[in-house]
């Protein structure tokens, strides 16, 4: 899904030779450096570089990859996908259960006035509490039953951002979005390049969306960290809400994702009216967690 070559090849070609130090004129034609100026400035030979992007070189140092790093300008975000790149060869982390244990779901149960999910390194929401449910138009579902039992459907949050063309208006900031999911999906597949679940979604985004095939081409990675969302809620109109994700411990994969709204602004007085919303049409959807709740272990 994700490969070390790939991404070299594309973090190259965005370094400006100018600010690398390197003379240009007309007659250039390569974008970005050139792969024996990448080796020059890292301090390693042309071969050596020209065999890593065609994947025949064998592991890196760590030195190595820091003077890439270096070179072709990286962040941390970026920087950690590389070195991630360079182990999978060696290493390959098994994709994460979806799981999702019942002190989590009394987490969620916990959190008023502000829609809160449980996500996967797929974005699947695995669980979430009634004002997400709200949020989203429909019911979030909860975690997949014990062995055995059929999963509850899910949403899946890539899919409904790029596929679902009568959900799109839901997002304000829909093409900012959409560069977060596919940075996040990318640092995914380095993380988890065997997942066959998760390569079949991005095979599936591609096929379907134009714009998801442009954006993964660019093999930009993206963390979700914390920042602006803006959803355009068909019944209380614009909610400019701030997300927290806190990643969720034992290497889960999964992470908790807190949407709350500034205290005193127009965005909290829409959260208050969507959850009186809901209440005053007696909502049939109920709560994600009473449902979770519900599920029995199978009978042997």
């Amino acid at each position: 899904m994700d490969d070390l070559a790939g991404f070299l090849r594309t973090r190259r070609s965005r370094v400006d030779p100018a600010a690398a130090g390197i003379p240009t004129d007309s007659r250039r034609r390569v974008q970005g450096l050139r792969r024996e100026e990448v080796a020059h400035l890292s301090g390693v030979s042309v071969d050596y570089y020209v065999r890593l992007e065609q994947g025949r070189a064998t592991q890196p140092s760590e030195q190595v990859l820091d003077a890439l790093a270096r070179v072709l300008g990286l962040d941390d975000t970026e920087r950690g996908h590389l070195h991630r790149l360079a182990r999978q060869r060696h290493r390959r982390a098994k994709a994460p259960g979806g799981r999702v244990r019942p002190e989590l779901l009394r987490v969620l149960d916990l959190v008023a006035g502000a829609p809160a999910l449980i996500m996967n390194h797929r974005m699947d929401v695995l669980a979430g509490n009634r004002l997400a449910g709200l949020l989203y138009g429909r019911p979030v579902p909860g975690p997949a039953g014990p062995p055995g039992l059929p999963g509850l459907p899910g949403l899946n949050t890539a899919r409904h951002i790029f596929l679902e063309e009568a959900e799109r208006g839901l997002y304000a900031d829909w093409e900012t979005c959409t560069l977060d999911v596919v940075g996040h999906l990318r640092l995914a597949a380095g993380k988890y390049p065997e997942d066959p679940r998760l390569a079949s979604l991005i095979g599936e985004l591609a096929m379907g969306s134009e714009r998801f095939r442009r954006l993964w081409a660019r093999a930009d990675v993206r963390a979700r960290t914390h920042g602006r969302k803006a959803y355009r809620h068909p019944l209380v109109g614009l909610l400019e809400l701030h997300h927290e994700n806190f990643a969720l411990p034992d290497e889960s994969g999964m992470e908790l994702l807190v949407l709350s709204a500034a205290p005193g602004s127009p965005a909290e007085d829409g959260l208050r009216l969507l959850a009186g919303l809901g209440a005053d049409s007696g909502d049939a959807r109920p709560a994600v967690n009473a449902q979770a709740r519900e599920q029995k272990p199978a009978t042997p």
